[in-house]
């Protein structure tokens, strides 16, 4: 058993925690899940970009069942424990949710590349085969490299038991080996690199797709509608995968119990909540049909 220690001080704050926790987890049911049934049941949003959409809303659902339940329970009790098998398959979940979210958007930076920079061959490039491949992919590849990882970390002989953490983390059960491997050093910084890539190619996408736009008043007005939010939801993901990421390697004892909880939380709170908001309010096709919906 491991001993999650995240919320140690936070007795105080179980009962607003506790509120705001469910609270948020049937936000982010509520606005995910109405992307994806207008998605899904209406077939002039059968496009690749609002596939990826939906996809990107089904992967929020998938992570982020990874950790509410366990944490909601963690909130109404007093002995914060976690099975080894547990802490694996949490660390495996919420670990391949992260990494599926990089693979979608860049796939949706890819779209967005042909859609602006090679619009004439669109049609014949984004066809629904290649699309599902893509999906394919884009699911399967996060997947496999995580189950290296978690395989890799379930194989050491571990010397501790306490994760100084409100969830389990790869990084933090590896810590706790008796002795470092190569293949513990190995697989995460394959990982990173990989992921890196990901962000290199966004941005690379992004500096082609402005160029054409300058050219464009029409392609500005695509740009603006289509790729902003994307990037926006780039930025924020990028922004609190770092920050996670930090967090784990910091002394997070050395912060207050209350700001260290909350900075754990905008891993799994900000990009499922703001994903499908920034998508359901800015994309005017989305917003059509959700309001279409709603009046039916």
């Amino acid at each position: 058993m491991f001993t999650l220690s995240g919320l140690s001080g936070t007795t105080h704050y179980r009962v607003i925690l506790f509120a705001l926790t469910l609270l948020c987890y049937c936000v982010i049911w509520l606005v995910n899940l109405t992307i994806i049934v207008t998605v899904i049941v209406d077939k002039k949003l059968h496009e690749p970009m609002y596939i990826f959409i939906c996809n990107l809303c089904i992967n929020g659902l998938y992570g982020t069942a990874g950790f509410y339940p366990k944490f909601l329970l963690d909130l109404l009790s007093t002995a914060h424990v976690i099975s080894y098998a547990g802490c694996l398959l949490q660390g495996f979940v919420l670990h391949s949710s992260a990494s599926a979210d990089f693979s979608l958007l860049v796939l949706m930076a890819y779209d967005r590349y042909v859609a602006i920079c090679r619009p004439l061959v669109y049609h014949s490039v984004m066809t629904k085969q290649r699309v599902c491949v893509l999906l394919f992919f884009a699911w399967l590849t996060p997947f496999f490299l995580l189950l290296i990882s978690t395989v890799t970390t379930s194989t050491s002989r571990l010397c501790g038991s306490h994760i100084p953490k409100i969830f389990c983390v790869n990084w933090l059960m590896g810590k706790l080996a008796c002795s470092s491997s190569l293949a513990n050093i190995a697989v995460p910084a394959f990982n990173y690199t990989f992921y890196f890539g990901h962000c290199t190619f966004v941005c690379w996408s992004y500096i082609y797709m402005v160029r054409t736009c300058l050219k464009s008043k029409e392609n500005r007005s695509k740009f603006m509608q289509t790729c902003v939010p994307h990037l926006f939801s780039f930025v924020i993901h990028s922004i609190t995968g770092f920050c996670d990421i930090a967090l784990s390697r910091y002394n997070i004892e050395e912060i207050h119990p209350f700001v260290a909880v909350i900075l754990s939380l905008e891993f799994v709170v900000i990009p499922p909540v703001l994903n499908p908001l920034v998508y359901g309010l800015k994309l005017p096709e989305i917003k059509k049909h959700i309001l279409k919906m709603l009046l039916w």
